[in-house]
Protein backbone atom coordinates (compact mmCIF):
# COMPACT_ATOMS: atom_id res chain seq x y z
CA UNK A 1 0.00 0.00 0.00
CA UNK A 2 2.83 2.55 0.75
CA UNK A 3 4.57 1.67 -2.13
CA UNK A 4 1.62 1.84 -3.96
CA UNK A 5 1.10 5.60 -2.56
CA UNK A 6 4.88 6.21 -3.17
CA UNK A 7 4.51 5.25 -6.53
CA UNK A 8 1.48 7.44 -7.42
CA UNK A 9 2.85 10.45 -5.91
CA UNK A 10 5.84 10.11 -8.05
CA UNK A 11 3.67 10.45 -10.98
CA UNK A 12 1.83 13.31 -9.97
CA UNK A 13 5.18 15.28 -9.84
CA UNK A 14 5.74 14.39 -12.81
CA UNK A 15 2.66 14.83 -14.73
CA UNK A 16 2.83 18.38 -16.43
CA UNK A 17 -0.98 18.14 -17.81
CA UNK A 18 -2.80 21.33 -17.14
CA UNK A 19 0.02 23.56 -16.88
CA UNK A 20 -0.56 25.74 -19.54
CA UNK A 21 -3.65 26.64 -18.40
CA UNK A 22 -1.94 27.51 -15.24
CA UNK A 23 0.60 29.40 -16.91
CA UNK A 24 -1.83 30.87 -19.02
CA UNK A 25 -3.78 31.97 -16.27
CA UNK A 26 -0.77 33.90 -15.04
CA UNK A 27 0.16 35.43 -18.56
CA UNK A 28 -3.46 36.36 -19.44
CA UNK A 29 -4.23 39.91 -17.25
CA UNK A 30 -0.82 41.56 -17.29
CA UNK A 31 -0.79 40.38 -21.94
CA UNK A 32 -4.91 41.87 -21.66
CA UNK A 33 -4.05 45.11 -19.78
CA UNK A 34 -1.07 45.54 -22.20
CA UNK A 35 -3.21 44.92 -25.76
CA UNK A 36 -5.74 47.69 -23.77
CA UNK A 37 -3.15 49.74 -22.89
CA UNK A 38 -2.11 49.81 -27.11
CA UNK A 39 -4.85 49.70 -28.33
CA UNK A 40 -6.01 52.76 -26.51
CA UNK A 41 -3.04 54.97 -27.34
CA UNK A 42 -3.83 53.85 -31.01
CA UNK A 43 -7.27 54.86 -31.23
CA UNK A 44 -6.07 57.98 -29.42
CA UNK A 45 -3.42 58.72 -31.98
CA UNK A 46 -5.51 57.96 -34.70
CA UNK A 47 -8.11 60.77 -33.52
CA UNK A 48 -5.10 62.97 -32.69
CA UNK A 49 -4.53 62.31 -36.74
CA UNK A 50 -8.15 63.04 -37.38
CA UNK A 51 -7.95 66.62 -35.80
CA UNK A 52 -5.09 67.58 -36.91
CA UNK A 53 -5.66 66.81 -40.14
CA UNK A 54 -9.39 68.80 -40.16
CA UNK A 55 -7.05 71.85 -38.77
CA UNK A 56 -4.76 71.62 -41.59
CA UNK A 57 -8.04 71.86 -43.53
CA UNK A 58 -9.54 74.60 -41.91
CA UNK A 59 -6.57 76.86 -42.75
CA UNK A 60 -6.60 75.84 -46.27
CA UNK A 61 -10.37 76.62 -46.72
CA UNK A 62 -10.22 80.19 -44.64
CA UNK A 63 -6.96 81.10 -46.80
CA UNK A 64 -8.76 80.07 -50.25
CA UNK A 65 -12.40 81.26 -49.09
CA UNK A 66 -12.23 83.98 -47.07
CA UNK A 67 -15.80 85.91 -48.40
CA UNK A 68 -17.19 82.46 -48.32
CA UNK A 69 -16.00 80.41 -44.90
CA UNK A 70 -17.24 82.29 -41.75
CA UNK A 71 -14.93 81.00 -38.34
CA UNK A 72 -18.29 79.20 -37.10
CA UNK A 73 -18.44 77.26 -40.08
CA UNK A 74 -15.10 76.60 -39.42
CA UNK A 75 -15.63 75.18 -36.18
CA UNK A 76 -18.66 73.36 -37.62
CA UNK A 77 -16.61 71.54 -40.03
CA UNK A 78 -13.20 70.45 -37.77
CA UNK A 79 -16.44 68.70 -34.94
CA UNK A 80 -18.11 67.11 -37.42
CA UNK A 81 -14.72 65.57 -38.58
CA UNK A 82 -13.85 64.88 -35.00
CA UNK A 83 -17.16 63.14 -34.54
CA UNK A 84 -17.19 60.99 -37.31
CA UNK A 85 -13.90 59.74 -35.14
CA UNK A 86 -15.09 59.95 -31.65
CA UNK A 87 -19.01 60.23 -31.76
CA UNK A 88 -18.98 61.54 -27.83
CA UNK A 89 -16.55 63.98 -28.08
CA UNK A 90 -16.46 67.43 -26.73
CA UNK A 91 -15.22 69.88 -29.08
CA UNK A 92 -13.76 73.31 -27.72
CA UNK A 93 -12.04 75.92 -29.60
CA UNK A 94 -9.50 79.42 -28.76
CA UNK A 95 -8.34 81.42 -31.29
CA UNK A 96 -5.36 84.07 -30.09
CA UNK A 97 -4.27 86.32 -32.28
CA UNK A 98 -0.86 88.17 -32.95
CA UNK A 99 0.76 91.40 -35.01
CA UNK A 100 3.48 88.84 -37.15
CA UNK A 101 3.84 85.15 -36.88
CA UNK A 102 7.21 85.98 -35.39
CA UNK A 103 4.89 86.87 -32.17
CA UNK A 104 3.35 83.76 -31.93
CA UNK A 105 3.82 82.01 -28.14
CA UNK A 106 6.44 84.78 -27.32
CA UNK A 107 6.45 85.97 -23.43
CA UNK A 108 5.55 89.97 -23.21
CA UNK A 109 9.05 92.17 -23.46
CA UNK A 110 10.36 93.28 -19.51
CA UNK A 111 13.36 94.89 -18.79
CA UNK A 112 15.15 92.88 -16.46
CA UNK A 113 16.70 94.99 -13.93
CA UNK A 114 17.65 92.31 -11.56
CA UNK A 115 19.05 89.99 -13.71
CA UNK A 116 16.92 86.60 -12.29
CA UNK A 117 15.18 86.12 -15.95
CA UNK A 118 11.61 86.81 -13.93
CA UNK A 119 9.78 89.71 -14.24
CA UNK A 120 9.31 91.50 -10.56
CA UNK A 121 10.39 94.06 -8.49
CA UNK A 122 8.52 96.86 -10.15
CA UNK A 123 10.06 96.18 -13.74
CA UNK A 124 8.69 97.29 -16.46
CA UNK A 125 6.70 95.51 -19.18
CA UNK A 126 5.18 96.54 -22.56
CA UNK A 127 1.33 95.17 -22.21
CA UNK A 128 0.76 94.03 -25.33
CA UNK A 129 -2.27 92.13 -25.33
CA UNK A 130 -3.56 95.38 -23.22
CA UNK A 131 -4.86 93.01 -19.93
CA UNK A 132 -2.90 94.99 -17.33
CA UNK A 133 -0.34 91.79 -16.24
CA UNK A 134 2.94 90.89 -17.78
CA UNK A 135 2.19 87.19 -19.71
CA UNK A 136 3.81 84.08 -21.20
CA UNK A 137 1.88 84.81 -23.94
CA UNK A 138 1.75 87.90 -25.67
CA UNK A 139 -1.31 87.53 -27.93
CA UNK A 140 -4.89 88.82 -27.80
CA UNK A 141 -7.77 86.41 -27.26
CA UNK A 142 -10.24 86.41 -30.14
CA UNK A 143 -9.78 87.16 -34.12
CA UNK A 144 -7.99 90.09 -34.18
CA UNK A 145 -8.29 92.26 -37.02
CA UNK A 146 -6.79 92.58 -40.84
CA UNK A 147 -3.64 91.00 -41.22
CA UNK A 148 -3.19 89.57 -38.15
CA UNK A 149 -1.74 86.23 -37.76
CA UNK A 150 -4.13 83.91 -35.63
CA UNK A 151 -3.65 80.81 -33.19
CA UNK A 152 -6.41 78.78 -34.00
CA UNK A 153 -6.40 75.66 -31.59
CA UNK A 154 -8.80 72.80 -31.18
CA UNK A 155 -9.12 70.60 -27.52
CA UNK A 156 -11.44 67.38 -27.96
CA UNK A 157 -12.24 65.40 -24.96
CA UNK A 158 -14.17 61.69 -24.79
CA UNK A 159 -14.00 59.04 -22.98
CA UNK A 160 -11.85 56.24 -23.23
CA UNK A 161 -12.96 53.06 -25.52
CA UNK A 162 -10.93 50.62 -22.61
CA UNK A 163 -11.16 50.71 -19.33
CA UNK A 164 -7.89 50.94 -18.96
CA UNK A 165 -8.46 53.74 -16.39
CA UNK A 166 -9.94 50.85 -14.08
CA UNK A 167 -6.51 48.86 -13.73
CA UNK A 168 -3.54 52.17 -13.68
CA UNK A 169 -4.34 55.30 -12.29
CA UNK A 170 -5.15 57.62 -15.57
CA UNK A 171 -8.22 59.81 -16.00
CA UNK A 172 -11.06 58.31 -17.33
CA UNK A 173 -11.47 60.81 -20.45
CA UNK A 174 -8.69 61.32 -23.38
CA UNK A 175 -8.07 65.46 -24.38
CA UNK A 176 -6.39 65.66 -27.69
CA UNK A 177 -5.35 69.01 -29.02
CA UNK A 178 -4.16 70.82 -32.80
CA UNK A 179 -3.16 74.20 -34.01
CA UNK A 180 -2.95 75.53 -37.13
CA UNK A 181 -2.12 79.32 -37.35
CA UNK A 182 -4.44 81.45 -39.76
CA UNK A 183 -3.74 85.22 -41.47
CA UNK A 184 -6.61 87.11 -41.47
CA UNK A 185 -7.26 88.36 -45.01
CA UNK A 186 -5.72 92.29 -45.77
CA UNK A 187 -9.76 94.05 -46.32
CA UNK A 188 -7.85 96.87 -44.36
CA UNK A 189 -4.67 98.27 -43.31
CA UNK A 190 -3.39 96.33 -39.74
CA UNK A 191 -3.85 98.06 -36.44
CA UNK A 192 -0.78 99.25 -35.21
CA UNK A 193 -0.44 97.96 -31.69
CA UNK A 194 1.07 100.56 -28.79
CA UNK A 195 2.19 98.86 -25.99
CA UNK A 196 1.15 100.07 -22.54
CA UNK A 197 3.72 99.86 -19.91
CA UNK A 198 3.39 98.02 -17.04
CA UNK A 199 5.08 97.24 -14.04
CA UNK A 200 5.31 93.73 -12.77
CA UNK A 201 4.63 93.20 -9.08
Amino acid sequence: MIIQFASTMRKLRRDESGVTVIEFGFVAPVLCLLLMGMFDLGFQAYAQTNLSGAMQEAARKSALEPTVITTNQLDAEVTEAIQAVVPSAQVSFERKNYQTFDDIDKPEDFTDNNGNGICDNNEPFEDLNGNLNWDQDRGRNGLGGARDAVLYTASASFDRVFPLYGFIDIPSTATISASTVLRNQPYDEQTDRQPVVGYCT
